[in-house]
């Protein structure tokens, strides 16, 4: 994705930071702190010239921000399970509804996110928070396949290529059981959120077929494969994919024509959170117009806003990729929460599978 805003971002958030120059130490945040929960590479945090937005909202709000990542959504919940303290987390969709229906979020005052009024109604009373007490959408996107143009010739349309022995030991699979099984269950005709015990089996024996073909299973890993040719195709995230094409026009990108995952990400409060005001505050600044902005130019994810997709360059704007048609998304399926058991058996089949 261009880095079109960066001047414009430029000035519009530098204000702030100059009217807090020659503060001290000990003065920089009167107003406490806030514990920040979110996935790598997935925020305007001053990396790869982009805006820092995480210095901007300490330096205008006088709150610390500790920033820590997460590799999955199960990762996430592990944490929290085990007791680590956060006030703020950006789960996806599934795991989301998981943590309401296990009674793991505080509900929102919304009074304190003035700027939620600017989500697009498609985003509001989502599935996974259908009262939308809990949760505000940070970003959306779909998975696809990320493969090499120089090392992959043939039109890539289907999940089929990844079990292809053409390419043994250039297949890149994504590291976490939801999107991995996910992959194996739309290329056999199956819903991401079956809960038939035979089918997900089948799908696990197809991705144990499938390994020896497989060069490694990644997370953020794969930037650095796929951009220096290291691997020729990925099962990875599309806002990824745009970050990755700035660094190798090469790449390019599909949606599998056998179906995939359409998500949401979303900005909530876990139960207990120590800076529940703060952290309403700092869900409010990244509903802001000018943050939103931010986060897509550096991100390259797709935004519920209004005002930022009004405000995207339209050659953004239209990217098929960043937002796809209907008739992509109609072939997509959103993730959702499985009951206990199923769970349970998912970590079974995904540890058969990675031992």
């Amino acid at each position: 994705m261009k880095k079109v805003l960066s001047a414009l971002l430029a000035v519009l958030m530098a204000v702030p930071l100059l009217a807090a120059c020659g503060e001290s130490s000990s003065s920089k945040y009167p107003n406490g702190e806030i514990n920040v929960l979110n996935w790598g590479e997935y925020i305007a945090d001053g990396t790869d010239g982009t805006e820092d937005i995480l210095t901007q909202f300490e330096e205008e709000f006088g709150i610390k921000i500790n920033y820590k990542v997460c590799p999955d959504n199960e990762t996430l919940y592990t944490y929290l399970k085990q007791g680590d303290s956060y006030d703020v987390i950006i789960p996806s969709d599934y795991m989301l509804s998981r943590l309401i229906e296990e009674d793991m979020l505080e509900k929102l005052n919304f009074d304190n996110i003035p700027n939620f009024s600017d989500v697009s109604a498609t985003f509001v009373d989502p599935p996974y928070d259908p009262t939308n007490e809990y949760s505000v959408p940070y970003m959306w996107g779909t998975v696809g396949i990320i493969y090499n143009t120089t090392m992959v010739q043939e039109d890539v349309t289907s999940w089929s290529i990844l079990f292809d022995e053409d390419y043994a030991d250039q297949i890149l699979m994504i590291n976490n059981p939801r999107d991995a099984i996910g992959v194996a269950l739309k290329y056999l005709g199956y819903s991401y959120n079956t809960t038939d015990k035979a089918q997900i089996t089948e799908a696990v024996d197809l991705l144990v077929e499938q390994k020896p073909l497989v060069q490694t299973y990644v997370m953020d890993e794969i930037f650095d494969k796929l951009e220096s040719g290291e691997a020729a195709i990925g099962v990875y995230y599309a806002g990824d994919y745009l970050t990755m094409l700035e660094n190798n026009e090469d790449l390019a990108f599909c949606v599998p024509e056998e179906g995939s995952n359409y998500f949401v990400d979303a900005m909530c409060i876990p139960k207990g959170a120590a800076n529940k005001e703060n952290a309403e505050k700092f869900i409010n600044f990244m509903c802001s117009t000018e943050v939103g902005l931010a986060n897509c130019d550096a991100i390259g994810y797709s935004t519920p806003l209004n005002s930022v997709l009004e405000a995207l360059d339209a050659e953004v704007r239209e990217d098929p990729v960043a937002y796809p048609s209907d008739d992509v998304l109609s072939r997509c399926e959103q993730f959702l929460n499985l009951p206990q058991d199923i769970l349970e058996f998912y970590d079974s089949e995904w540890l058969r599978l990675k031992v």
